[in-house]
């Protein structure tokens, strides 16, 4: 319901800086809060034992081996934070043109969520459903033989992949691929199975965006990736209706839950979707987002803390439910601090 100017008291009957004037007046008038509650923290794992790897590009990020990942679960559940998100590190050896590893049951992923389930059953875990980290080329889906990403056959092997991890006990599935139709193809093989609980949270709105270098670095798919790009399936950034489309196509379909990638860049669309669905909406605060604030905080040119929390509340601001951040263990001690 919109507001005209005429239906506020004008100054100086009106003065908005009376709300102002102290702590407990803004805290009670706050129309926007943070919580550890709505946070879901983004890690890498990796093969081995006693492996810990810092990724260069995310000062603070790193690689770790299951055994290294359990006490970071622990300071999850500890802190208060819901979610903990997974993305693989996969052995070059590993990797085909047609990313057969993403669906091994005994593969690393399944091996990490069996894992942190029967140790921290109250922690949510969830798994990214893509193809990038497993094929050989680096990127989310099959190739044919001019370069082009097949949409149907890539849709097959995500399926596969759902049903892999759900197998192995995750509790959400996030197709990130942005393959056309795979919400659809993944919930009708999870109902088929009897796997009516696993949750999917779409990333529906993915952009092409030049924000994803560092996450690249850190599961190891930049190299494989070269100068390819991934435009003929991931949003452009200049389209923001194209958003509304593939949203509303995905809850049709079957989503929980739906993704805007990256964050504060496309707040924008953060926005519209909530207003337009009214369904749960989360923003990914990505590598790029993170490299950035944490580059300038250690060159003294931003507040490292009040940055961190001012940033993510915005995301609630604009509408997101919950945000995946790299920041989610710094912001959970800062909240319990605040």
């Amino acid at each position: 319901m919109s507001s005209s100017l005429s239906s506020f008291a004008a100054f100086p009957a009106g003065r908005p800086r009376r709300l102002r004037r102290d702590a407990f007046t803004r805290n009670l008038v706050r129309e926007n809060a943070l919580t550890t509650h709505d946070l879901i923290y983004p890690v890498f794992v990796q093969e081995g034992s006693g492996r810990r790897d810092a990724v260069a590009s995310m000062p603070g990020v790193e690689r770790l081996s299951l055994d290294l990942l359990l006490p970071v679960a622990e300071q999850c559940v500890t802190a208060g934070i819901p979610v903990m998100a997974l993305f693989p590190v996969i052995d070059a050896s590993l990797k085909t043109p047609s990313g057969d590893e993403a669906f091994n049951p005994d593969g690393l992923i399944p091996r990490v969520v069996t894992a942190l389930k029967a140790r921290f059953p109250e922690l949510g875990v969830m798994t990214d459903v893509a193809l990038d980290p497993y094929t050989s080329h680096g990127q989310d889906g099959l190739l044919d033989d001019s370069g082009y990403i097949l949409n149907d056959p890539t849709v097959e092997v995500l399926v596969k992949q759902a049903l892999t991890q759900s197998q192995a006990g995750v509790d959400i599935v996030a197709p990130s691929d942005m393959m056309d139709g795979r919400i659809g193809a993944i919930r009708q093989a999870l109902e088929a199975r009897g796997d009516v609980h696993t949750r999917i949270m779409a990333y529906s709105a993915k952009y092409a965006s030049a924000f994803y270098g560092p996450f690249r670095d850190a599961v190891g798919s930049a190299a494989n990736l070269g100068k390819s790009n991934k435009k003929v399936y991931q949003m452009d950034p200049g389209n923001s209706d194209e958003a509304l489309r593939e949203v509303g196509i995905d809850i049709a379909e079957g989503a929980d839950m739906v993704m805007v990638k990256p964050g504060m860049p496309y707040l924008d669309i953060v926005r519209r979707v909530k207003d337009e669905f009214r369904v749960p909406t989360f923003a990914y605060q990505v590598s790029g987002e993170y490299a950035m604030l944490k580059a300038a905080a250690r060159n003294g040119w931003l507040d490292h803390d009040a940055v961190v929390l001012e940033s993510l509340l915005a995301f609630k601001r604009a509408g997101a439910d919950g945000i995946l951040t790299y920041f989610a263990l710094d912001a959970a001690r800062l909240l319990q601090t605040k």
